[in-house]
């Protein structure tokens, strides 16, 4: 009981560790796919233009400046609206490319959009920028980070309940250990034995506890992870993440969890011990 006690309490700590995972890449995969669209004039020459470029490209906020011509504005304007007979007959019907040239605007943060729009809104480009368009997807990563916030503390307040359990668990098997091994204690001290010999085993046990839960844990979250992997693969299209992760951490991931359970372990043992050695 005591080893799925701290196999239950393991699992939900690395529950913890993927929602952490999985929340860190969503919120990069929403915030790689911000950015925002410049829209210059039909008119705007390529000085204009260049000048608008080497001025947002020296925001050190700023990653990624590209710069799509009339012609390639045009492709893909074709390309998205593939499906609509309508808008490629309208133009089809034109002689010219109705579509000025555009740049598109990454930033390393999506708070710094509104300094790069603040930026472009200013006297001096109001006759070649015609519109700039930003997508608020700061509301999507704030729901995705409240959403992950409270399944943290779903998962925390499990490990936390399974924790305490243990302790319990933990603390009266060796109150009733050392309650049924009381005479034999009594020989051991009356012969001369210290506190610390006769604590010797029931720490030696704690290890093994410690040790056997964490086999288990890895081997169980292993299966797990292999068998989620799959459908996070299908839904951010990066194969491998949960294992990736696991891999690149795992010393540390279970030294800390070896250190928990085996701190969780001797701290219960040697508080039940600590008023049954007066014998």
């Amino acid at each position: 009981m005591t080893v799925l006690i701290l196999v239950l309490m393991l699992i939900s700590i690395n529950t913890f560790i993927v929602v952490n995972v999985i929340t860190d890449e969503a919120v990069n995969t929403v915030k790689e796919q911000i950015d925002v669209s410049v829209y210059f004039a039909y008119d705007a020459n390529d000085e204009q233009i260049e000048e608008v470029k080497e001025y947002i490209g020296s925001f050190p906020e700023v990653t990624e400046v590209k710069y799509l011509t009339r012609e390639e504005v045009l492709v893909d304007f074709k390309n998205k609206h593939a499906d609509n007979e309508d808008i490629l007959a309208s133009l089809e019907e034109l002689t010219d490319n109705p579509l000025g040239p555009t740049m598109i605007v990454k930033t390393r943060d999506p708070k710094d959009y509104s300094k790069v729009i603040a930026a472009l809104t200013i006297p001096e480009y109001e006759s070649i920028v015609e519109a700039k368009t930003f997508g608020d997807t700061e509301k999507a990563i704030n729901r995705i980070h409240t959403i992950t916030t409270q399944v943290e503390k779903f998962t925390g307040t499990i490990s936390i309940l399974f924790a305490i359990i243990a302790f319990l668990i933990i603390f009266n098997t060796v109150r009733v250990a050392i309650y049924t091994q009381r005479i034999e204690i009594s020989i051991k001290k009356l012969v001369g034995a210290t506190n610390w010999f006769v604590r010797g085993p029931y720490l030696i046990e704690s290890f093994v506890f410690s040790i056997v839960s964490l086999a288990i844990t890895y081997v169980l979250v292993v299966v797990l992870l292999n068998i989620m992997d799959p459908y996070i693969t299908i839904v951010f299209g990066r194969e491998m993440i949960l294992r990736d992760y696991y891999s690149a951490n795992l010393l540390f991931l279970l030294l800390v969890q070896f250190a928990s359970v085996l701190f969780l372990n001797i701290f219960s043992s040697l508080l039940a011990m600590r008023k049954h050695l007066k014998v």
